[in-house]
This record gives structure tokens, C-alpha cells and sequence, in this order.
């Protein structure tokens, strides 16, 4: 009897033979070009709006406040000439303004939990597109409109900006879930870290623009922002891609058990039926994380009270540095926004070495950390520094490295692996959830050092005492994930001694693809390669850390039962 390799498609009765793609590798595409850089600079422009906000406060602040009526005959009273204004001093206005920005942190932290869920379950590129349209027509009616129609009432203010915040939280849990989609794991931390530089890119070039256009009036850079959030968002509906799947470039089957059946199959050329083997499949449909199962996957609680303490410091750089070189040297608004941008420049190199590092590293925890404990006497030389534009530039510089760079490590690379663990391979559909949990949690945080800042100057009179309270938060961030720090650092030395230890036959590349596998399927592959004497243990216990018997092979299992480091035997 013949055989044919072209089998029919014509099967038996209610038998199926699926045809199962697999995943394959990719090298980098331009769908990958194209996605980094439409998120790049779609979330760049919502951080332009942002600080363009930041930037106007001195300009907003005196324009809100009474104004001289010094004409020689006055032909109005004062109280008629100032009628429309909105606060008794420019100091009351800087207070509302510390107000304006807490209400947004605590509408956009509100915003990013419930975005998170969204983004998760509908079209990522909907979402943020939608968001982004909102955030311009927002930013209009808040900074253009009021002006033009001298609308001067808090409420107006304060409702626009509310749905500012709302608004622009659909932003940041759909680039990372995007970027998250394209990117794996291997050189994220380096990937992650130079793409989340588009925050410190947006606030650079919000900055430029309210020194740009602000001498025309401070409406017009929000008029500007609001015209290019409208082209970047129809831009990225019609050319961003959410996923590789949606171009066919990868298929995933989760949670997949095969059944092999015997099927008869006739070929239409001889006319002979073949006894094949058919392997049917029962897969179960991908379901969106549930938010309260999310909070509690392993990391997710720590980094995110670790964010709340570190984005309040940033957050407050980003917020109150050019309205704190305004006011306590006497500068230029336009020198002040400026000069600024150099802590911005500061958080882009600390992202990219720090991720560079943490991938080398294989563990994250590890460089935020001591880059944390480094910013501590940044913050106090900061404090203290005299009038010098150089050296506050340079400090400035610094402190973005110590503080922004490990803001970006967290909020992006490090978001991304928790959002992506093995323990997660029952849903594919937890990164935008994940990502609005940490940096909603950090916003909060965001949100309380906008109410505290003012008011600390205010009690004190001194900026010094601003800083002091930067300095307990970084110390109280460093706290939140010590006990991760100490544990990887624990592994560190651990993998050195074993390499140093005599003797001890170093197998990486042997069974280097054994990570992350079964313990079944490791123990199996381990007895193909002709050992026998293997020893499984779980991490952490005295036996993983005893010296390791000659001849035995030792694999040390995670919390899931997976291995965790490539087996070791000693000769």
C-alpha cells in the first residue's frame, strides 16, 4: 500500500484535525520600530500637557491675582478693576494650584485602577486614543477657553481638571501592555528603559513650549499641546497595532490538553484510507485578570507602596521644581523651566543604565535600591545649594539619575514583569491591570505630596524642609522593598560562592533551558543525560544552601515549583 503525505481535509464524521501553529522567535520588525515609537510619543504628549500646566503656575498664579490699577487717572475703583480675579494675593493662588495638582493625582490614581481593567478587556488602541482626545479637549476648555472668556471660578477649574486626570490614566496601562505585547522579557530592562524616557522627553518639550509661547500668553501653550494630542491620537487609531497577534505573527494556545484518537482518513488520489493519529485539543479561552487577584500576585503589593513613596519625591520635582527655582532665586520663568528639563535628562540616563544593569543583573530590585540610598545625600546637597545656575544644574542632573531613573525602572520594565510572570500563564490578559495597580498606587501617593508640599513651605518659610520630607520618603521607599533587595541580594552571594567553590561543575549551558520548567519535566531530562542521582529542593530551605553531596545533582525549585537556577553537580 502507497503512502500519500497529502492527506484530504476530509475527515470522518465529528472529528477535527486542528491545524497548531507554533510560536515562533522574531527578530525585531518594523511593527516593533513602529510600536515603540507611537507609544513613545503618544505618551509623551500627555506628559507635555502636564508640565506645560507646571510650567505656567507663576504666570497663572499673578493673572489670577489682583493687579495694580496704576494709570494716572484711574478711571475705575480697584475693587471694580480687579472684579474677575480670582484670589487676594498670588500666594493664594500658588496654594489652589498645589490644589489643582492634588485633585488630578488623586483622579488620575482613581483613573488608572479603573483603566487598568478596561485595557485589559477592550482595544488597547481605543482606549488610548480615546483618552488622549479627552485629555485635549480638556486641556482646551481649562487653559484656553477660561482665558479667552476671562471665565475666572474655581469650580470651572477645578472640574476640568479632574477630568484631566481621568483622561489622561488611560495612557499609561495601555502603552505598557502594548510594549509589554511586543517586547519579551530578554533586554527588557534595556528596551523598557530607554522607551521610558517618553515621560522626561514629554516633560522637555512641554517645558520648551511654555517657554515658547508663554510670552504670547500662557493659554497658548495649552492651545498648542491640545492641537498636537489630536494628531498624535489619530495617528496612532489608524497606524498602531495593540498586539503581534493582529498581524499574525503569534499564536498562543494556553492552558492546552491534548488527546490522541485514532482516525481513519481517506486520500482522494488512491482511494486507500490511513490510520492516523490525530491529537485533538481543549483549550480554554484567555480571561482578563480579576482586579483583587492581581493585587495579590507575587511583588505586585510591595513595588506598588514602593512607587507611592518614590512618585510622590519625582512627582513633586516634576510638579514644583520650576515654581521652587522661581521663587527662591529669583530666575527667569523661561531660565527656570529651562534649566529644569535637566533632571528630566537625569531620569532618562538613570533608566537606561539602571535597566541596562538590572538585565546583566538578571534581578531589579538589586540597582533600585542603592541608586535610592545614593539620591538620600543628593537631596540634602540639593537643599542647600546657593545661587548657581551651574551647580544647581549639575545637582539637578544627578539627582534625576538617583531618583527618575529608578521611578522609570519601576513604573516600566519592572511593571512589565510582574505583569508577564510564569505564574500568569492562565491569562495572557493581566499587564494593563498590573501596570494600573502599581502606578495608581503610586499616584496616590503622587496625590498627598501635592497637599503637603505647599503646605510645608508655608509652615516653615523654607524649601529646606521640603526637601528633609523628599529625604523620609526615599528612605521609606527603600524600606517598602528591603525585603526583596536583602533576598536577591542573599542570591547573588550565593551564586558567587558556588561559582568560586572548587570543585563544582559549572553546567549553564548544559541545562540552562531547564529554568522555569516542571520539576517532572527537569528531573526527566536531567536522567536522559545520563544522571541518576539528583537531589530537588525548595529555595530558601537550609538544603538549598548545604554544600552540595559529589555526584548529585541539586535543582532548587521556586514558590511555583519551577526550577529556579540551572542544576549544579559537584565532582
Amino acid at each position: 500500500m502507497s503512502t500519500n503525505t497529502n492527506i484530504s481535509s476530509e475527515t470522518d464524521d465529528n472529528v477535527t484535525t486542528p491545524l497548531i501553529q507554533r510560536p515562533t522567535r522574531h527578530r525585531y520588525t518594523l511593527y516593533h520600530l513602529s510600536t515603540f515609537i507611537l507609544t513613545f510619543v503618544s505618551y509623551a504628549m500627555l506628559h507635555a500637557a502636564r508640565k506645560v500646566f507646571s510650567n505656567v503656575k507663576s504666570t497663572m498664579a499673578e493673572e489670577w491675582s489682583p493687579v495694580a490699577n496704576e494709570t494716572i487717572r484711574p478711571i475705575k475703583p480697584d475693587n471694580i478693576w480687579n472684579q474677575t480675579r480670582l484670589f487676594n494675593s498670588p500666594g493664594d493662588a500658588t496654594i489652589f494650584l498645589g490644589v489643582l495638582d492634588a485633585l488630578f493625582m488623586f483622579s488620575y490614581a482613581t483613573g488608572l485602577f479603573i483603566s487598568g481593567i478596561i485595557g485589559d478587556r477592550f482595544d488597547l488602541r481605543i482606549v488610548l486614543c480615546s483618552g488622549m482626545i479627552v485629555t485635549a479637549i480638556v486641556i482646551f476648555l481649562f487653559g484656553v477657553l477660561s482665558e479667552w472668556l476671562h471665565i475666572y471660578k474655581a469650580a470651572w477649574y477645578i472640574s476640568f481638571w479632574i477630568l484631566n486626570g481621568l483622561a489622561q490614566s488611560t495612557g499609561w496601562p495601555c502603552v505598557v501592555a502594548i510594549m509589554g505585547n511586543w517586547f519579551g522579557k530578554e533586554g527588557r530592562g534595556l528596551i523598557f528603559g530607554i522607551w521610558s524616557a517618553c515621560a522626561s522627553v514629554g516633560n522637555i518639550f512641554g517645558a520648551a513650549l511654555a517657554a515658547s509661547f508663554r510670552t504670547y500668553g500662557y493659554e497658548y501653550p495649552f492651545l498648542v499641546c491640545t492641537v498636537l494630542l489630536i494628531c498624535c491620537a489619530i495617528i496612532c487609531f489608524f497606524a498602531i497595532i495593540p498586539s503581534p497577534a493582529d498581524v499574525g505573527m503569534e499564536i498562543k494556545h494556553v492552558n492546552t490538553s491534548t488527546e490522541e484518537t485514532t482516525t481513519r482518513v481517506n486520500d482522494r488520489e488512491t482511494g486507500e484510507e490511513t490510520e492516523i493519529i490525530v491529537k485533538t485539543s481543549e483549550s480554554t479561552a484567555t480571561k482578563p485578570i480579576t482586579f483583587f487577584r492581581a493585587w495579590v500576585l507575587p511583588g505586585v503589593a510591595m513595588y506598588s507602596l514602593c512607587y507611592a513613596g518614590l512618585k510622590l519625591v519625582n512627582y513633586s520635582f516634576f510638579f514644583w521644581l520650576p515654581f521652587y527655582l522661581h521663587a527662591k532665586f529669583r530666575w527667569q520663568e523661561s531660565d527656570a523651566d529651562l534649566l529644569s528639563t535637566l533632571y528630566d535628562v537625569g531620569g532618562i540616563i538613570g533608566g537606561i543604565v539602571g535597566g541596562l544593569i538590572s538585565d546583566l543583573v538578571g534581578l531589579r530590585s538589586i540597582v533600585v535600591v542603592p541608586a535610592l540610598l545614593t539620591a538620600i545625600p543628593m537631596l540634602f546637597v540639593f537643599s542647600g545649594l546657593a545661587n548657581d545656575k551651574t551647580a544647581n544644574g549639575v545637582v539637578m542632573t544627578v539627582t534625576g539619575v538617583f531618583i527618575g531613573g529608578p521611578a522609570n525602572m519601576i513604573s516600566a520594565a519592572i511593571t512589565a514583569d510582574l505583569g508577564r510572570q510564569e505564574i500568569l500563564a492562565a491569562s495572557d490578559q493581566a499587564l494593563s491591570t498590573v501596570t494600573g495597580i502599581v502606578d495608581g498606587t503610586g499616584s496616590f501617593g503622587a496625590a498627598i505630596g501635592q497637599v503637603l508640599i505647599p503646605l510645608i513651605e508655608k509652615r516653615w518659610k523654607d524649601w529646606r524642609f521640603v526637601f528633609y520630607f523628599f529625604v523620609l520618603m526615599t528612605f521609606v521607599t527603600c524600606c517598602c522593598i528591603l525585603p526583596l533587595f536583602i533576598r536577591e541580594y542573599l542570591l547573588i552571594l550565593r551564586n558567587f560562592t558556588i561559582a568560586m567553590s572548587a570543585g563544582c561543575s559549572d553546567l549553564r549551558k548544559r541545562w540552562n533551558d531547564l529554568v522555569g520548567k516542571s520539576e517532572k519535566e527537569a528531573v526527566e531530562t536531567i536522567k536522559r543525560d545520563g544522571e541518576q542521582n539528583i537531589e530537588v529542593v525548595d529555595d530558601g530551605t537550609p538544603a538549598a544552601d548545604a554544600t552540595i553531596k559529589s555526584g548529585v545533582v541539586r535543582v532548587i525549585l521556586d514558590e511555583n515549583k519551577k526550577v529556579k537556577y540551572p542544576p549544579l553537580r559537584q565532582n
